[in-house]
């Protein structure tokens, strides 16, 4: 046995120690020590990132199109791609196939206007012919109720005659009995009795004729109601057809109006065959050839970027992202053509990027999925580059900032695939206003 020991040890004392060995296993056994704290105490800022450009703040100040206002093509323009114009200055001018468009607009607009004043003329005309209708109306009306007044006035004095034709005939009766009775005795003569006789008669003959004229003053009165019932009856009809012959006639100068309108737009539009810049900026593209194509009213002809200093990124975010993401979110951006280097888990120690906040998240994607969600300048960070050298249209690499949480939770999230956590305020308390609570 003692041999082989022998030349164990000597095989041993040949191959030697190796001290990169004892050092790499130091080194591993360091790192271990290290590290492992590190997993557990170290700091790292979730994120969410999104891609985008710089845009203006608003509509007006983003990319936009110069459209020609006629129909016609460009005969000239007075700027060239590139070109910085302010508000007014002038970008072309379009021309109408026909030359004699012009002329043709203000002679339609002259017979409009022609047609405008005979309606007004036939306004003015029904309105008079209105009036007197009403006036006839108040006369006839008035003369009406003066003829019922005579009428009932009639009926009064023919209830009076028979009241009084009556009550002698009455007189005349009793008379009459009391001559009978006076005859046979001898106190009356036959002749007073012949004449008593008669003048019964005659005052029944009275109450006859006076029942006659109060019924034919009845009669009148109805047929004077009548006739003030046809009277007015009358009259509303024609007030009626008058009130609709008006309304037609003023539906007419409406019309003639609308279209003398419409007409002084084409007029106007005529003209004005220049077209101009809206707002001060740059033209960046001509988009006719001048004497070329034909253009419609409403088509662009250049395309033009309007200089603002408010500028704002836009990004575009992954739908499951979308979530986790609030108005007033910092946010870190990368500029095309600004060198940077970007810790995302570390923002603190980055290197060329600029700080930012989130102004608004769409409630829709884009039809493909994303999301678009705008950052503005953080006050509290370090300012943007100038608009001369930010300029709309620059690519851009957004880093949307979350909770911050250990670098070790962070790696286990990230092998996992398990989503950024949520802040609990946002899981519980929700938006109000776009900002958290």
């Amino acid at each position: 046995m003692k041999p082989d020991i022998d030349f164990q040890l000597s095989v041993l004392s040949k191959v030697g120690n190796s001290g990169g060995a004892r050092l790499l296993a130091w080194s591993l056994m360091g790192i271990f020590i290290i590290g492992v704290p590190a997993l557990i105490f170290a700091p790292w800022v979730q994120n969410v990132s999104g891609i985008g450009t710089v845009v203006g703040t608003t509509p007006f100040e983003r990319q936009q199109t110069i459209d020609t206002a006629v129909e016609g093509r460009v005969t000239k323009y007075y700027v060239i791609e590139g070109t910085k114009v302010k508000a007014g200055d002038l970008i072309a001018e379009v021309a109408d196939n026909d030359p004699l468009i012009l002329e043709r607009l203000k002679e339609e607009r002259n017979l409009i206007a022609m047609r405008v004043d005979q309606a007004k003329s036939r306004v003015t005309a029904q309105e008079v012919a209105l009036h007197q209708i009403e006036l006839s109306r108040r006369n006839a009306l008035e003369s009406a109720r003066s003829r019922i007044k005579v009428a009932e006035d009639n009926i009064k004095a023919a209830q009076n005659s028979l009241i009084s034709a009556e009550a002698v005939f009455t007189a005349n009766k009793l008379n009459l009995d009391r001559v009978k009775i006076g005859l046979s005795s001898g106190l009356f003569s036959q002749r007073q009795y012949e004449q008593q006789v008669q003048a019964n008669a005659s005052s029944e003959a009275d109450v006859d004729r006076a029942k006659a004229s109060l019924q034919a003053a009845i009669n009148e009165k109805l047929a004077r109601d009548a006739d003030y019932q046809k009277i007015e009856t009358d009259f509303q009809n024609s007030i009626a057809t008058a009130n609709a012959t008006l309304a037609a006639g003023k539906s007419d100068v409406a019309n003639s109006a609308a279209e003398m309108q419409r007409v002084e737009v084409r007029v106007s539009r005529q003209q004005t065959q220049t077209v101009r810049a809206p707002r001060n900026g740059t033209v960046l593209r001509l988009l006719s050839q001048p004497g070329g194509e034909l253009l419609k009213a409403g088509d662009s002809i250049a395309s033009f970027v309007p200089e603002t200093a408010n500028l704002v990124v836009e990004l575009y975010m992954d739908g499951n992202d979308v979530p986790l993401i609030h108005a007033g979110d910092p946010v870190r951006l990368q500029f095309e053509g600004w060198p940077a280097i970007q810790f995302t888990g570390w923002p603190s120690v980055a290197v060329g990027t600029f700080g930012g906040k989130v102004m608004l998240v769409d409630s829709t994607d884009n039809g493909k999925g994303k999301f678009r969600i705008l950052v503005e300048p953080d006050p509290n960070s370090e300012p943007w580059p100038s608009t001369r050298y930010l300029r709309q249209g620059v690519r851009t690499n957004g880093w949307v900032l979350l909770n911050q949480v250990s670098l070790g939770y962070e790696l286990w999230r990230q092998f996992n695939g398990f989503p950024p956590t949520v802040n609990p305020q946002m899981e519980t308390g929700g938006t109000e206003g776009g900002k958290k609570k």
